[in-house]
């Protein structure tokens, strides 16, 4: 197994003149050559050296989703140093903690604005000694600090010594990935070439199993920080040859898939929730003849899926609904996407039932930071969407007495950054204990039933998972976002986050909450008697990570919201 820098250099010789980066800029998207990349790693590594920078260092990549990423990223690896992601939503207090944890020596920056972030955050560690940036701050206030611009510049023709790789063994970690921090603050997981070169090439074997490779274009817009984008989203593609292009923020996803018509991209579950609500609300709004043509290409496909023979005249109907729905519903995602590779929090079924009816393939796959990420994932050939798949190819899994996922094999990091106890907590003989309850099927399939510490207990002794509740909440077109609460409560209750459209100036507070109402009735009738949802609380403010009850990865975080609306929940469940 090779170093992920070696990876790259060795792609880079053999593909010299092919794509492997693309970005949007004014004037429409630019492509990069393998050899130009490789040409921008070997500048920044000649830099990095020259400012002192080598093995065992930290050093802090503070930067939206562009090719700029990855180019420091590599060459970061390059001189033995460890990367340190950060989200570009990442507050001065998140960084403070990043700073003090992990005491990086030096950082690449994306934007003035960003920069004068890490400045203060700097102030009370000064642990940082270079700083890299694209854009100067009117507030400089720091020495050396230096632009991007200056790194192209730089003339590494010679001496060789200055860009040859550090010898790194596989087993030497490359970058501290922060977890989500969903139960406090994030911790650093050091994961090693090792570790994520596993998941790679138990990815890579599959995906070239059903013909994926260099002639695959990736679409890269969810955070690079987090270990899954790291993994799936960068490192993956460079070991197939494939392209990788950058969309900076989601807000610009849909236009980009028209325009880039990706074959293959990583995504986390609320997208298709998302799109999933869009297009059932449009579905309801046509009515007449489109919408009965649209819910008979879900009702066949569906049919197909689960494996029903269809009748003479759904089978003479199909290709046409093929024309008439499905490729149309392709043409919103580039036309060319084969699959979309779902991770990062549970799927829920009926989205992906939904989507795969029409056309539209979603593999969903599981894993945590811990394991770099990947543990297991359905595949063509085998997809049970209900589960998060079989374990990938080298990991062994087993479900302890007490239902948590315990999981083992070469994913696994190597442990947390300056946190002997929480590793001790988190690595027991071999096994990385995930904290998440799960089943295992006679073939193998995992099952994720929810978060162990999210358990909820009634007063009545019923175990309740609030993941499935959630998903079933979050899939009317009314709700946005819930947490389900109910852990030594009587009953269940939601604190639930409108719509945007019913958040509308004109929409009155009592229309809002009647529909509300409505939905939640809805979601009761798909759920079990003491998973029903008896009362809510309308919040109006969306969980967001400026507001901290949202992580820079879209999970919620249950306790703070919990926290935050105490008062208001107390008051629900006294008796009136």
């Amino acid at each position: 197994m090779q170093t992920l820098p070696e990876r790259f250099f060795e792609q880079a010789k053999q593909r010299a003149h092919d794509t492997v980066f693309a970005v949007r800029g004014p004037e429409g998207w630019h492509q990069q050559s393998w050899s130009s990349a490789q040409t921008q790693v070997e500048q920044v590594i000649f830099a990095l050296r020259a400012a002192g920078i080598g093995p065992g260092d930290r050093v802090l990549l503070l930067s939206e989703n562009r090719p700029e990423w990855a180019i420091f990223d590599i060459a970061i690896m390059a001189v033995g140093a460890l990367v340190v992601p950060a989200y570009v939503t990442h507050t001065v207090g998140d960084l403070q903690h990043i700073l003090r944890l992990t005491s990086p020596c030096a950082a690449f920056v994306s934007s003035a604005e960003l920069t004068t972030r890490i400045l203060a955050a700097d102030t009370d560690t000064a642990t940082l000694k270079q700083l890299w940036c694209a854009e100067t701050p009117n507030a400089g206030g720091h020495d050396p600090l230096t632009t991007w611009e200056t790194l192209w510049s730089l003339d590494v023709s010679k001496p060789a010594e200055s860009i040859a790789l550090y010898p790194a063994t596989i087993d030497d970690p490359c970058c501290l990935i922060f977890t989500s921090g969903t139960g406090g603050d994030p911790k650093a997981a050091m994961l090693t070439h090792r570790s994520i070169g596993a998941n790679v090439d138990a990815a890579v074997a599959i995906l070239t199993r059903h013909g994926f490779g260099a002639h695959d274009r990736f679409l890269s817009f969810l955070p690079l920080a987090h270990a899954y984008e790291h993994t799936a989203g960068l490192h993956l593609p460079i070991s197939l040859g494939a392209e990788v292009w950058y969309c900076e923020t989601t807000e610009k996803l849909q236009s980009y898939l028209t325009e880039v018509r990706p074959t293959l991209a990583t995504a986390v579950p609320r997208l298709y929730d998302l799109l999933y609500t869009r297009i059932q609300s449009q579905v309801r709004q046509a009515r007449g003849l489109k919408a009965r043509l649209f819910q008979a290409a879900v009702s066949i496909g569906l049919k197909r899926l689960d494996g029903h023979p269809l009748t003479l005249i759904e089978r003479s109907l199909d290709p046409l609904l093929d024309r008439l729905v499905r490729a149309k519903l392709r043409a919103r995602f580039g036309g060319r996407i084969r699959y979309f590779i779902s991770g990062g929090a549970p799927l829920n079924p009926e989205v992906g039932r939904f989507f795969t009816s029409l056309g539209i393939g979603i593999l969903q796959g599981y894993g945590q930071t811990e394991a770099s990420p990947l543990i297991s994932v359905n595949t063509p050939e085998a997809n049970k969407l209900h589960t998060v798949g079989k374990p990938l190819p080298g990991v062994d899994v087993r479900v302890a007495e007490d239902g948590e996922l315990l999981v083992r094999g070469d994913c696994v990091m190597r442990g947390y950054w300056n946190d002997p106890a929480a590793t001790a907590e988190a690595l027991r003989e071999d096994w990385l204990h995930t904290g998440d309850l799960a089943h295992l099927d006679a073939e193998g399939f995992i099952e994720i039933i929810g978060r162990k510490k999210d358990l909820l207990i009634t007063s009545g002794g019923d175990n309740i998972a609030p993941a499935k509740i959630e998903a079933t909440l979050t899939v009317q077109e009314e709700i946005e976002q819930a947490v389900v609460i109910g852990d030594r409560r009587p009953w269940l209750s939601a604190v639930i986050v409108p719509a945007p459209a019913l958040l509308e100036p004109g929409v009155l507070p009592v229309q809002r909450t009647e529909a509300i109402e409505q939905a939640v009735k809805r979601a009761n009738q798909r759920l079990a008697p003491t998973e029903k949802i008896r009362k809510f609380i309308v919040h109006t403010t969306p969980f967001s990570p400026e507001n901290g009850l949202l992580t820079p990865t879209q999970k919620v975080r249950r306790q703070r919201v919990i926290e935050a609306l105490q008062t208001d929940i107390d008051q629900l469940y006294r008796p009136h």
